[in-house]
């Protein structure tokens, strides 16, 4: 691996990139391995081979923000730490103009006998900071984690919690060239998950440079332009991110049916907790659907004659933007059918002066064929991206027809004769 200080070069550049990693099956076998190389004569491999990443020629332009996409296994995982540098490649190289945060496995860096204070020092060091850099920062750091109050005790007796923010907070606040992000978007409480996405944001909106790996398609097709789908090892597609991510959920939905059959299923009007809103944050507190002036949680409708409408209520921070609602219908193997979102149809939300809202979806005259449906709702920031809140599963529509017709929905159409003459030579 080869760091640079060129601008003008790709900030980030592999050349046959590969990692290859030898399984062995018992603990005597890396001993064999080691006193009889494959090299000699007379030898055995001991081991078996397992390529995490083949042959991946990628180029990232600084300013550029990719997503990257691939089931578990896949090698995405792989790519960044080559990329961080905290694996070396078997094959090829990779090339890195700036300096790099990552945000893999939070605080596995960390000294649990050290105090929060010299794990920064030491973790700022070890990613690039002179010590002038460190001291005009420190602050900042411990002022954006939250623990300050913490902050000079040994980080074994901290919190899950307070580990993971702290750890955030030094890879956050370094000023990076390049962001390399591996589910770690959302940490720890309401208020701190949403200030770690808006700083996030800022970085993006400053033209960082950023590698997003994500399960969250919403997420990847939301922040990045660009999106990178792995599978086996290998890049499958490399494209603008609408593409690639409808190819993959694609990929997906054929090869995990019923996977949506596993999604928590929530009880009647749930979820409904009786609690305030956390600071910096919010939540639904009831989620009904109603045919016909009924509440229900598992109605039959039939095709194309009545409407459903689906009420929501939500607790917010007020001292934070009104957040947005959105709604997806999905079938029982996994399949979003559609979805329906504020922001995009420009609808503003009302709320108390104490942040509690109330709004409802009419969804009048569904045209959808035979089937069983799940309705899940979001809450959502204000631009539609950080999730507050989730109810999946929340109510279920069983539709029926009277028709033979197959598929999802039923397209308004109209049939014709067609009158041409059968003479007539241009048919």
């Amino acid at each position: 691996m080869s760091f640079n200080s060129t601008s003008s070069k790709a900030a980030i550049k592999a050349l046959k990139l590969s990692k290859c990693y030898q399984l062995y099956a018992h603990p005597k076998d890396r001993l064999k391995q080691f006193l009889w190389p494959h090299k000699w004569w007379g030898s055995r491999q001991y081991y078996r081979e397992l390529w995490a990443l083949r042959d991946i020629d990628l180029t990232v332009m600084p300013g550029e923000v990719v997503g990257i996409v691939g089931q578990n296994g896949s090698g995405k995982s792989t790519l960044l730490q080559l990329v961080c540098g905290t694996l070396t490649p078997t094959h090829g190289e990779v090339q890195v103009t700036g300096r790099v945060a990552a945000l893999l496995e939070l605080g596995a860096g960390f000294n649990p006998e050290f105090t929060g204070r010299e794990n920064v020092l030491m973790s700022a060091a070890i990613m690039g900071l002179s010590q002038s850099e460190i001291a005009e920062r420190i602050e900042a750091i411990i002022d954006f984690s939250g623990v300050r109050d913490f902050v000079d005790q040994p980080v074994k007796t901290y919190s899950s919690g307070m580990y993971v923010r702290l750890a955030f907070s030094v890879a956050i606040n370094v000023d990076p060239d390049i962001l390399v992000i591996d589910e770690a978007l959302s940490v720890g409480d309401g208020a701190f998950a949403r200030k770690s996405f808006a700083r996030i944001m800022q970085m993006r909106d400053a033209g960082k440079t950023i590698l997003f790996c994500s399960h969250s398609l919403f997420q990847v097709e939301s922040l990045c332009a660009r999106a990178i789908w792995i599978n086996r090892g290998n890049i499958v597609l490399d494209g603008e991110s609408a593409q690639v991510v409808s190819a993959y959920q694609a990929f997906l939905d054929k090869s995990a049916p019923g996977s949506a059959l596993e999604m928590p299923i929530a009880g009647n009007d749930a979820p409904a907790p009786d609690k305030k809103y956390a600071l910096g944050s919010a939540h639904l507190e009831k989620v009904k659907l109603q045919v016909n002036d009924t509440s229900t949680q598992q109605a039959v409708i039939t095709s194309g004659e009545s409407g459903v409408v689906i009420r929501v209520a939500f607790a917010s921070d007020p001292s934070l933007p009104c957040p947005n609602v959105a709604m997806t219908l999905q079938t029982k193997d996994g399949r979003t059918v559609t979805s329906a979102a504020t922001w995009e149809d420009r609808f503003t939300l009302q709320r108390t002066s104490e942040g509690s809202g109330q709004l409802c979806l009419r969804l009048d005259q569904l045209p959808l064929l035979k089937g069983e449906y799940l309705i899940n709702i979001y809450l959502l920031c204000e631009r539609g991206l950080h999730l507050y809140d989730s109810a999946e599963g929340v109510a279920t529509l069983q539709v029926k027809q009277t028709g033979r017709l197959q598929g999802y929905f039923s397209i308004p159409h109209q049939w014709e004769n067609d009158n041409i003459a059968h003479n007539d030579p241009n048919r």
